[in-house]
């Protein structure tokens, strides 16, 4: 594990009730630096608690989470969100991209809230844009967009601080058939590149293409 991105042990997360509801029931899951991970369930299965577990969104009632070595179940809530925001690139299935801003700002807006110098953001926007294959969109507005481009302008948002963790959610549930297969293509380009990625999904042809597979039943984790 010495060279885990994530490294969950025995993560259990019980939500008050009568009775309990034991929404992750002693999750290990180790996942290294460039894999590549597709978690798959039904609905209810569980899936949305444990990405908010891993975006360091949720505390597990019990268990160990290091993220990048560092344990975090035990940290204050600022030192979570500093971790959060310098270790963690989130994907979403809807873009919440600004309808306002051209592609360009909504990208630059990644760092507007963290510890990032000023200097050289937009420099730095051009530079994630590119890398998605977005750079001659830069001054358009999101309406202008196609739905996968949208996605892929939100993955350059996500990938602005250089983060350890790509960790997406359902990301092309609101992407046509050639968009998606476009997406997974940047996916196993980012992949290449050393990126670590966790992939929610319900859907086989984006689980098919990780390197890795894991189900999520009742909260319980195992691996495919």
């Amino acid at each position: 594990m010495g060279d885990a991105v994530i490294a969950l042990r025995d993560v259990s997360r019980v939500y008050p009730a009568e009775p309990p509801v034991h929404a992750l029931s002693e999750v290990s899951l180790s996942v290294g630096r460039g894999d590549y991970v597709a978690i798959v369930g039904p609905s209810g299965s569980g899936k949305s608690t444990l990405l908010n577990t891993l975006g360091l969104l949720d505390r597990p009632t019990s268990g160990s989470y290091l993220l990048d070595g560092i344990e975090t179940t035990a940290m204050k809530e600022g030192a979570r969100t500093r971790l959060r925001g310098s270790r963690i690139g989130f994907v979403f299935q809807s873009f919440h991209l600004l309808p306002q801003r051209t592609v360009v700002e909504n990208v630059m807006l990644a760092e507007i809230y963290g510890r990032h110098r000023r200097r050289g953001r937009r420099g730095r926007a051009v530079q994630a844009l590119e890398k998605v294959g977005l750079g001659h969109r830069l001054e358009f507005l999101p309406d202008r967009l196609s739905g996968g481009e949208r996605q892929r302008a939100a993955i350059a948002r996500a990938l602005l601080g250089e983060p350890s963790l790509l960790l997406c959610d359902e990301p092309t549930g609101n992407l046509d058939s050639q968009n998606t297969g476009l997406l997974l293509d940047l996916f196993d380009e980012l992949r290449e590149q050393g990126l670590t990625l966790v992939v929610i999904t319900h859907e086989d042809e984006v689980s098919t293409r990780a390197t890795r597979r894991v189900r999520i039943t009742d909260g319980v984790l195992s691996e495919e």
